[in-house]
């Protein structure tokens, strides 16, 4: 919750030029789409509200910031959390790819190129078949929506139950 919490005034970009909202409100913008959307996915909300903590953790570091919060979170949120958090950005590539008209923010397009640009068909082939890319894709579609300047999108402390109910259950699972 503390390191949520620091993602109030905290940016995608270190000279603020990037989206429009902090990572804080874009978080709790994220996981409330899903919410709306997968109400029973647990951990697909929780992953649409941390996904972007790599920016917080490594400043600067776009092409890698899902990595660095995939490995962060393993430990606390279990595998799947840190898989759809580092799926995020494939996700983006492949939409771009089979969804060519489909808009990005100006921040998302300007960071597509640094993240290894548009999928290739081989790529879109392997995304594909990959057991949690209509999942990673869904989280996706709301990283891109949830970037709305002034969403009231509720509190951080209401999302502790969910974070805890996806923490014990990381904890459950693991050896």
């Amino acid at each position: 919750m503390d390191l949520l919490r620091a993602c109030r005034g905290a940016w995608d970009t270190p000279d603020r030029s990037g989206d429009p909202v902090d990572l804080h409100d874009h978080g709790l913008q994220t996981a409330a789409l899903l919410r709306r959307s997968h109400p029973a996915d647990k951990e697909l909300q929780v992953a649409g509200l941390v996904h972007d903590l790599g920016h917080l953790l490594c400043p600067g570091d776009d092409a890698g910031h899902a990595d660095h919060a995939a490995r962060a979170l393993r430990p606390l949120l279990g595998d799947r959390v840190a898989r759809l958090v580092r799926l995020h950005v494939p996700a983006k590539r492949y939409l771009a790819a089979v969804e060519s008209a489909r808009a990005l923010s100006p921040q998302s397009a300007l960071t597509l190129r640094a993240q290894g640009g548009v999928m290739g068909a081989d790529e879109v082939r392997a995304f594909a078949a990959d057991p949690e890319a209509e999942a990673a894709v869904t989280l996706r579609q709301a990283d891109d929506a949830g970037k709305v300047a002034g969403l009231d999108a509720g509190v951080m402390e209401d999302w502790r139950p969910v974070l805890e109910r996806v923490a014990a259950g990381a904890y459950a699972r693991t050896p």
